[in-house]
């Protein structure tokens, strides 16, 4: 459930007229409402209450500070894949005790980064990851925590580019090597060895991958305790998915319950990381019609937000429901919509039943809050846009818009071209 409702045919963000918002700020931007962000992350949370566990939210799928916060405030852990990931949730309040670092290219200074920071631990994808990062701690004095990212060769039916846990994919160690892998580690000085780390992709809607994979890496984690390797942390990555068109992913309860059956047995402490599931359908991106087009074959909407603000419908022919912010009471069109980029993958919908609407009309991007603004970009030299999070009768901007100035921030022309 999200609180984007239509109260007299106008489109509501909680308590606030979404239309109410476009006066004051302009268009596009990103709204996301506060009470569903919250309802996400405690029913998510409140599913594995049977079970010691530490929920860490995606940053990849949301790193808007505000967003951070608010899941901090709520006992959130944090999962991060990169050094400015790691900054903005400790500048969100997160301990960093409570931050897993996951990633397969994690550089030296960012590496040391966390290890100063003092990071729950590092999910380490590659021996020479695992060399590199016993290096840093016996160079910085430190006893750095790791978990071996564990590729479990399980299919997780979802679209290939965010599959993760199949051998042909980049991440991870497969199963027969982890072994080796784990023994390495035992003799590293500077390394401690805590848990073991699996995830195997993203918008997954069945259990059967999740049931498949745990399986897998339990028995791993039978043979690790057999050579003497205890393993404490048992992180399952995220990967649930959310409903953008038809999907029918389990409920967080479904999910749950696969996970704990299995595990009630043990004394392993389960780490999550949820993202798209919390995130996604809690935010939507509003863009202004600016003008329709009718071509030989096909009609045209042209809105002010394109590929540069929402990548998805590009970069995996991902589909979002669009909706009117005022539903208009004519006919609705077959249309393509599509952004003010020169580039003719530039669309947020192909071939759409949509309604007929026309310049100056508000559009509503849904299930926009997960890889939305934390994959756009300045490309064609577009500002960025802005952010707001509504609480109750209440909304607040919390990212400005970026302005022409904002573009050439950090660039300089060399003194020879002067």
């Amino acid at each position: 459930m999200h609180h984007f409702q239509y109260k007299n045919d106008e489109l509501y963000c909680e308590s606030v007229s979404v239309s109410k918002i476009a006066e004051e700020i302009g268009t596009p931007f990103y709204l996301y409402s506060h009470a569903t962000l919250k309802r996400h992350f405690k029913t998510f949370d409140n599913a594995f209450g049977a079970i010691e566990r530490l929920v860490c939210f995606s940053a990849k799928a949301n790193t808007n500070l505000a967003i951070l916060r608010l899941f901090q405030s709520l006992g959130s852990g944090l999962d991060i894949v990169s050094g400015g990931e790691l900054y903005r949730g400790i500048k969100a309040g997160f301990l960093p005790e409570k931050i897993v670092y996951s990633g397969v290219g994690k550089t030296i200074d960012e590496i040391d980064y966390a290890l100063n920071s003092g990071i729950l631990m590092f999910n380490v994808e590659s021996l020479e990851e695992l060399t590199l990062i016993q290096t840093r701690a016996k160079t910085l004095n430190k006893q750095a925590p790791i978990a071996l990212r564990v590729n479990p060769d399980v299919d997780p039916k979802t679209h290939p580019y965010i599959s993760t846990g199949l051998k042909k994919n980049k991440f991870g160690i497969e199963s027969d090597v982890a072994l080796e892998v784990y023994k390495a580690a035992m003799k590293m000085e500077h390394i401690r060895i805590v848990g073991i780390d699996c995830h195997i992709g993203s918008q997954i809607t069945d259990t059967t991958p999740f049931k498949d994979a745990l399986e897998k890496i339990k028995l791993l984690i039978n043979t690790l305790k057999e050579l003497g390797i205890s393993i404490q942390y048992l992180d399952m990555g995220g990967g649930l998915g959310i409903t953008y068109a038809d999907e029918d992913p389990p409920h967080p309860d479904e999910y749950a319950k696969v996970l704990v059956n299995s595990l009630k047995e043990t004394s392993l402490t389960l780490i999550l990381e949820p993202g798209r599931v919390i995130v996604g359908n809690a935010g939507i991106l509003v863009t202004s019609v600016l003008y329709s087009k009718r071509g030989e074959i096909k009609k045209f909407i042209i809105v002010d937000a394109g590929m540069n603000d929402l990548m998805r419908p590009t970069l995996y022919d991902a589909y979002h429901a669009i909706e009117p912010v005022k539903k208009p009471k004519g006919d609705f069109i077959k249309a393509d919509v599509v952004g003010p980029i020169c580039e003719t993958g530039d669309f947020l919908a192909l071939d759409r039943n949509i309604a007929n609407v026309g310049k100056g009309d508000l559009l509503a991007v849904m299930s926009a809050g997960a890889y939305g603004f934390a994959m756009s970009s300045n490309y064609c030299s577009r500002p960025r846009c802005a952010e707001v999070m509504v609480h109750q009768d209440h909304f607040e901007v919390i990212r400005r818009r970026e302005t022409f100035q904002d573009l050439n921030r950090g660039e300089s022309i060399p003194s020879f071209l002067e």
